[in-house]
């Protein structure tokens, strides 16, 4: 073969070969690029992180359990979201089911803004294994902690020993009522575990012994004790379990509430859910030092009546709330009426007000002419309180201040026309 044709299969088989090695490089290069997705490093400190468009997917991936902040600079309420997101960080983080606080810039990444149709700041979400739900809680870090503590527990905890049961109950702490099922199976309560995850812990206790029988008050099984920490309740409920329709959920249901709910901004949000009507106990002062006795009074007719939902609430706690059932300072009180919740309340004729003396009996009175229909009913004065527990004029005045800022902010261009502010 003459040395030109060697020469030029030389040439043919280093450009074949170069050829190869460049489709080799760029396979590499896009198999690093594109194949595999950017891990993201979950931080040990407890911080907050900052998130944007290029890490956030990574981050949903990586934890299980992400709260993520979606703010703007220019948002007063982010502002003082932000110190106590910074306080609740650490703690989530050290939880033996930890949960990663994270933010992002949702007036800057719009993208972000627009695949979680973010409408105003701050909003919230917890992502759930990747799943995102918005949270619309109390923003307060203390308060904040317990919610997500509760959120990413499991619907029922399977409790297998006495100290188990101490354990569950002392994490569980006094911000929600909760319910143990000493030998309950756990199919029989895990859709009141799910329904209400939100509202109550749940638990099943496996084995356990007479020492816990004493402690919890019940002397057989199946029994379900509720109890109300916070407000120092207890209550057993011995069936049916099984086929039991309404009852076992009614238990839960009114377990949720204490006997007597002291009405304010929060408890009132406790109401929403419940479909029974209130029997409102207006009060001068809730520290007055009658109030206690009345109020034991109440929680024993509340013992009697479960049909029915009994509060109280005091002027010098909450004028603006008792004003819409005409009840102000210098209104002769204690009074009792019957509240629908929304739009109407009923009086009882002849007892528009308790006297001071035998309250068991005059609230005895007062029950018997509701049920017997002996009521007055009464539209809700100025500006009925919501659920939400904001006076509707309020509601009107912001309502027209955001319609004005709207109009302001029309066609002044993308940057001006900003999601509005989550009050808290």
């Amino acid at each position: 073969m003459a040395n030109g044709e060697r020469l030029l299969i030389l040439r043919q088989r280093l450009r074949l070969s170069l050829l190869f090695l460049f489709c080799l490089l760029g396979a590499q290069s896009c198999a690093a690029s594109g194949g595999e997705p950017a891990e993201f490093e979950i931080p040990r400190d407890g911080r907050v992180v900052e998130l944007d468009e290029s890490n956030f997917d990574a981050a949903v991936r990586a934890a299980d359990y992400l709260f993520v902040d979606f703010y703007a600079p220019w948002c007063g309420h982010c502002k003082r979201l932000a110190p106590q997101l910074d306080e609740a960080a650490p703690v989530l983080a050290g939880l033996p089911t930890p949960v990663v606080i994270a933010k992002v810039n949702a007036d800057k990444y719009k993208k972000l803004r627009s695949k979680y149709e973010i409408d105003g700041f701050p909003t919230l979400m917890l992502f759930n294994h990747g799943v995102p739900s918005e949270y619309t809680g109390s923003r307060k870090a203390e308060v904040l902690i317990e919610n997500l503590k509760k959120l990413v527990a499991p619907n029922v905890s399977v409790l297998e020993s006495d100290s188990a049961i101490k354990g569950f109950v002392e994490a569980a702490g006094i911000g929600f009522p909760l319910f143990i099922g000493f030998g309950v199976e756990e199919s029989l309560i895990a859709k009141y575990g799910a329904k209400y995850k939100k509202k109550a812990w749940f638990s099943v206790a496996k084995d356990f012994s007479d020492d816990m029988m004493d402690l919890y008050d019940f002397d057989k099984v199946p029994a379900l004790v509720s109890q109300n920490p916070k407000y120092n309740e207890q209550s057993v409920f011995y069936g049916p379990f099984e086929d039991a329709g309404s009852f076992l959920e009614d238990f839960i249901r009114q377990s949720l509430l204490p006997l007597t709910v002291p009405i304010n901004r929060e408890t009132v949000k406790l109401l929403d859910d419940d479909e029974r009507k209130v029997v409102l106990t207006i009060l001068d002062d809730e520290a007055d030092e009658n109030s206690p006795q009345l109020i034991k009074v109440l929680r024993s007719a509340a013992n009697a009546n479960h049909d029915l939902v009994f509060g109280y609430v005091g002027i010098e706690q909450w004028e603006e709330f008792t004003e819409t059932f005409d009840v102000s300072k210098g209104s002769e009180l204690p009074k009792m009426i019957v509240w629908d919740k929304e739009e109407e309340y009923e009086v009882v004729e002849g007892l528009e007000r308790l006297q001071e003396g035998d309250y068991g009996s005059q609230i005895s009175r007062f029950l018997e002419g509701y049920r017997a229909g002996r009521t007055i009913k009464k539209r809700m004065g100025r500006g009925s309180p919501t659920l939400l527990g904001v006076n509707a004029l309020y509601i009107l005045i912001c309502l027209v201040a955001v319609l004005l800022v709207l109009m302001y902010f029309s066609g002044q261009g993308e940057e001006n026309n900003r999601p509005r502010a989550h009050e808290d």
